[in-house]
């Protein structure tokens, strides 16, 4: 009996893993400043929401999301709810491609990650530069951006492979 327990616990841990890798992405903010490579960087969290939300939206909630977002603003130091404003854009805009799929194709997602991280990117620029005043570097969001796409297939297979793991796991 007790083991039943184990795994029933064990399971319920390794289905919250996405939330895990959020909250630790958004907390951790990743920075490659310390390897001497000025304009390298992606970012990790709109590769995992847009990921989790069009192939598996039962292990990220809209409310974690949002909460994750509003951490990330305090974390960098932008207004509050900006991030929390792009990551819901993300999930509306993969909910929008989930639902009009007919048949999910890695390029297609590719595709359409690209055109979703450029919106959320111009977004996120217009309203810190043109609302706020805050000063952007240009060059940096579009650098970040092109290596956030490129990046997405690496992080597309890991995550299958963990969407696949959790799905076995819960139907056992």
């Amino acid at each position: 009996m007790s083991s039943l327990n184990k795994e029933s616990f064990i399971n319920i841990l390794f289905s919250y893993f996405p939330i895990w890798m959020l909250f630790l992405s958004v907390f951790n903010d990743f920075d490659f400043n310390y390897l001497k490579i000025e304009y390298f960087g992606f970012n990790f969290v709109h590769i995992l929401i847009f990921f989790w939300t069009l192939k598996n939206p039962d292990h990220l909630g809209y409310a974690s999301i949002f909460l994750a977002g509003i951490i990330n603003d305090v974390i960098i130091g932008i207004p509050i709810g900006i991030s929390s404003f792009c990551y819901l854009l993300i999930c509306f805009a993969s909910a929008y491609i989930r639902n009009i799929t007919l048949s999910p194709n890695f390029i297609n997602d590719w595709l359409s990650f690209l055109f979703i991280i450029l919106l959320i990117n111009s977004i996120q620029v217009t309203i810190l530069d043109l609302i706020f005043f805050i000063e952007v570097n240009y060059p940096k969001y579009l650098i970040n951006t092109g290596f956030t796409f490129l990046f997405y297939p690496i992080f597309f297979f890991l995550f299958s492979i963990i969407n696949k793991k959790i799905s076995f796991k819960l139907n056992d």
